[in-house]
């Protein structure tokens, strides 16, 4: 299978992208107040019961998509695709993941600077599935993908849908220093901006009560949990390892919705635009999906969410090749998405 390097596709669009397209799009920061006033409202109207609780369910699904809301704002903030300013970044970051409590210098080193120039990368991409000599090796990656990964038509994989994107976060910042990836000073930085979010989710949970905190926060976030990982996972686990070369075109999967939906996630499901110019804001990525169609009709891949997630259900998450998923088990294989040419 050929790989092309991201810089080549990147410099093959550039020439037909007009400028303001990566331009921050300042613009998006008016979701911040739009999200933080229905978390407000919602927290405030459980709490002093001015609802009865039997539609506090659906006060905290909307809360719930108010918290994914914020998320898909951070990522998109901390790339740099919406404001330049470095506090700003930092501020608008900390808000945003501060339903999972993610600190912003964590993701910066995580999702920025390693899951992107290695995504699907054995050995670097802190994000991809394992392969199966990991898989063969270690207990833990046993025990978290059989039990826990949604494949294999396990049911129990919903569970990484519910709390996958916490449970990871909690884990990525416990390991970055064994792996190197950051300073001491940075590290324990990154542990005082989580801290400053525990401290304030424990102050809400302590101001509305044990009930109305299960509603205003622990409904809402198994919801916003199931909300971006549906995209964190559709993102690049059907997708080929790319060994060497990060080639977006390949190892990365766009989803799509209804423009709608499309509207209000951010257009997050647009992952292989993002992978090719990830300071450029989603706004934009319409524009390069079509440049992408028009140039490498044959390479470039997507299809609709629902669609992404049943393959996800249908098949494994254990790498036996760059090309191959398998379940260990049973030793079923399928083929990963590849391109045409």
């Amino acid at each position: 299978m050929k790989l092309t390097p991201a810089s080549s596709y990147v410099h093959a669009l550039r020439a037909h992208l007009p400028a303001e397209v990566f331009a921050p799009a300042r613009s998006r920061l008016l979701w911040l107040p739009v999200h933080l006033t229905i978390i407000v409202i919602g927290a405030l109207a459980l709490a002093r019961g001015w609802l009865p609780w039997a539609v506090a369910p659906a006060v905290s699904l909307a809360i719930g998509v108010a918290f994914a809301g914020i998320t898909f704002l951070a990522h998109e903030t901390l790339h740099g695709g919406v404001v330049k300013h470095r506090l700003a970044k930092r501020v608008v970051g900390w808000i945003g993941f501060s339903p999972f409590v993610v600190s912003p210098r964590l993701w910066t080193v995580w999702h920025n600077r390693e899951h992107h120039a290695y995504a699907n990368q054995p050995g670097r991409d802190p994000d991809m599935y394992p392969e199966l000599e990991t898989y063969e090796r270690s207990r833990l990656v046993r025990l978290i993908t059989d039990g826990f990964s949604l494949g294999a038509r396990r049911w129990t994989g919903v569970l990484s849908l519910m709390f996958g994107f916490s449970v990871q976060s909690a884990q990525i910042l416990a390991a970055v220093r064994r792996w190197g990836w950051m300073s001491r000073r940075e590290h324990a930085l990154a542990i005082a901006e989580t801290a400053l979010g525990v401290a304030m989710w424990t102050t809400v949970a302590i101001l509305v009560g044990p009930l109305a905190f299960l509603f205003v926060f622990g409904v809402p976030l198994v919801i916003a949990n199931v909300i971006v990982m549906a995209f964190i996972l559709t993102n690049h686990g059907l997708s080929p390892l790319t060994p060497g070369v990060n080639d977006p075109l390949v190892n990365s999967l766009s989803v799509t919705l209804p423009r709608p939906l499309e509207w209000l996630t951010l257009g997050f499901g647009y992952h292989v635009e993002h992978h090719l110019f990830p300071a450029m804001s989603t706004r934009h990525a319409r524009r390069v999906r079509a440049e992408l169609k028009a140039r490498w009709p044959e390479r470039y891949q997507a299809m609709p969410l629902p669609q992404a997630l049943r393959a996800l259900h249908t098949t494994a998450r254990v790498y036996r090749d760059s090309v191959t998923l398998t379940d260990p088990r049973t030793r079923a294989v399928w083929p990963t998405l590849q391109p045409r040419a």
